[in-house]
């Protein structure tokens, strides 16, 4: 039986639209692609909606909003910019949603950087030499200690970098992930700018813009 011979229950697809936000044909097309495996179509879409955001991601993001997020009795505060193409996806629900749900994420996390390119040489550098000493101290063979440095470094990314680290509502997805998603739903690139976390008492508040933002504006 061919793909689009397999029967969906419209209840199947209804389910499918609310838990991703695609639209109804999008939904259908992949259920029956998963041959009505509901957790299967959802990483059909997923993978549509990643491809979708790479076709955007080249695309100027000029508009958006400034949102903020309060936490913990007010002592932990984050001041986010989220960009998008025009001020009319701005100020949809959805696109608030996601501001909401990153400045969240931030206070819960305290990332360093926003995309692994904005990493510095110098902490580059820094935590390569400390996992290669680490490799080494094991007695593992040099020929070994270069896979394993990239290993660690892929989760040093992770820890330190907004766009690498699983969302926390959502583990299964990154947030580089999610915004992808609201891409394709909404139509229009979207991307992280800068944002701010501050503590109360704390010192080492984290700053963190793109590099390619901090090139612009000193270019201004």
């Amino acid at each position: 039986m061919s793909e689009t011979a397999v029967k969906i229950d419209a209840k199947l697809v209804k389910e499918l639209r609310e838990k991703s936000g695609a639209p109804m044909g999008d939904c259908l097309k992949a259920l029956q692609e998963a041959k009505g495996d509901m957790e299967e179509a959802f990483v059909v879409l997923r993978k549509r909606g990643m491809a979708s955001a790479a076709k955007k991601a080249s695309r100027s993001t000029n508009e958006g909003s400034v949102g903020t997020y309060i936490h913990a009795g007010g002592k932990i505060g984050v001041l986010l910019e989220l960009n998008c193409e025009s001020d009319f996806v701005a100020r949809t629900t959805d696109f608030q949603e996601l501001l909401r749900d990153i400045a969240m994420h931030i206070a819960a996390t305290d990332p360093r950087y926003v995309r692994k390119e904005d990493v510095t040489e110098a902490d580059l550098a820094r935590e390569k030499d400390i996992y290669r000493a680490q490799a080494l101290a094991t007695g593992k063979k040099p020929e070994f200690v270069e896979k394993i440095v990239e290993g660690k470094m892929s989760k040093f990314y992770e820890e330190v970098c907004l766009l690498e680290q699983p969302f926390i509502k959502e583990q299964t997805h990154t947030i580089s992930q999610i915004i992808a998603a609201k891409i394709a739903k909404l139509g229009e690139n979207i991307s992280v700018r800068r944002f701010a976390r501050f503590k109360v008492g704390d010192p080492n508040w984290t700053v963190a813009t793109t590099a390619q933002s901090a090139a612009e504006e000193a270019q201004a």
